[in-house]
């Protein structure tokens, strides 16, 4: 048994994902992947109570990086609810391995202080956790939360991404940071393409994501034997890494159920990174598994047609939440919810968007 669903995050971007399954001693185990902003913390707790039991508590909960659509909300969680275990990295714990990026700016205490400063969040994580007992977990490459293993960053990976990060410090080279990058992208123009099920736009070469999303957690459970690939804002160069480490695994094999990163944007995924994970373009009208797309209610460029046409060419329709709980499950009750409408082919597609995402 188990169930997958994807809360409504407000009118802006975010991720707040509730699961509960069949653990393999027996059991059944609750696992949280981040919490969207304050307000939906609230409905995270509203929905385990409801819906799972009034005596749940939360055997896992895992922020994927440390972004605010993420982070806040699960602030609000661990104010409600008992969580055994809370798996997030924090950036001041490598404080000693980066401090060569600032360039003699900060001692290793400055610098701790200064990322613990910009990180308000995970420290009120930090201090609940402490407060109520709760276990916290790095959460590299390899680590086992319930179901789920761990794909993605590497120590090694996430390390390298800390001094790019828009909440730490500004490293001294500045010409080494994402952010140039990403600022140079605001500047084009935008354009539209027109696609059928044969023609795909999507870039094998997209603007690069930030430093922040390339940190976030892939996991990879199997659940009644299907496999779920969950990947919160990742980019190409997470996802490469995670299906490498899968490959090594023997579990690099096209899952059940797939979530679209960062809200459909198209500089977090290619046609070949797809094909890694998903397999080739498939026949029209040919299905494999599932994808869902966490958006917000007033978000109705995301996802990205390009994105959202890329899974469904691979036998994953896209289905997205803009408002609405969405449930996959295997021997789960129904919720009453009704049943949910996969994105159709976008023939007409935005090339550069207003924000190049």
């Amino acid at each position: 048994m188990y169930e997958i669903d994807f809360l409504p995050v407000g009118n802006s971007n975010g991720d707040a994902i509730c699961l509960q399954y069949s653990a393999p001693g027996g059991g059944i185990l609750v696992h949280v992947v981040d919490g969207a902003y304050t307000e939906t913390g609230t409905k995270i707790v509203e929905h385990i109570r409801r819906y799972y039991g009034a005596n749940f508590f939360i055997n896992h909960m895992v922020l994927s990086h440390a972004d605010n659509d993420h982070a806040t909300g699960l602030v609000e969680v661990m104010k409600n609810m008992k969580v055994q275990h809370l798996w997030m990295n924090r950036p001041w714990l490598y404080a000693a391995e980066t401090l060569q990026h600032f360039h003699g700016l900060y001692t290793v205490d400055g610098l701790v202080k200064k990322m613990r400063e910009m990180h308000p969040y995970l420290v009120d994580l930090e201090n609940l956790a402490e407060q109520q007992g709760t276990v916290i977990h790095d959460v590299f490459q390899g680590a086992r939360i319930g179901n789920f293993t761990v794909l993605a960053p590497s120590r090694e990976r996430y390390i390298r991404l800390i001094p790019d990060l828009d909440k730490t410090p500004t490293r001294h080279s500045a010409t080494d940071s994402f952010t140039n990058y990403l600022v140079d992208a605001l500047k084009k123009v935008r354009d539209y393409l027109y696609e059928t099920w044969d023609i795909e736009t999507l870039s094998n070469d997209p603007d690069p994501t930030s430093a922040s999303n390339e940190t976030s957690v892939v996991q990879l459970g199997v659940l009644d034997g299907s496999h779920i690939l969950l990947t919160a804002d990742v980019g190409p160069e997470g996802l490469n890494e995670a299906a490498d480490y899968a490959a090594r695994l023997g579990l690099l094999t096209p899952p059940s159920f797939v979530q679209v990163p960062h809200h459909g944007s198209r500089r977090n995924v290619t046609p070949a990174v797809l094909d890694r994970w998903l397999g080739p373009k498939m026949a029209n009208g040919s299905v494999f598994g599932t994808a869902y797309c966490s958006v917000g209610d007033n978000k109705t460029d995301y996802p990205r047609g390009q994105v959202s046409n890329a899974f469904l060419r691979r036998g994953y329709p896209v289905h997205v939440t803009r408002g609405e709980q969405k449930m996959h499950q295997s021997g789960s009750p129904g919720r009453g919810w009704g049943p949910s409408i996969p994105l159709p082919l976008a023939q007409e597609v935005e090339d550069k968007a207003k924000s190049a995402a």
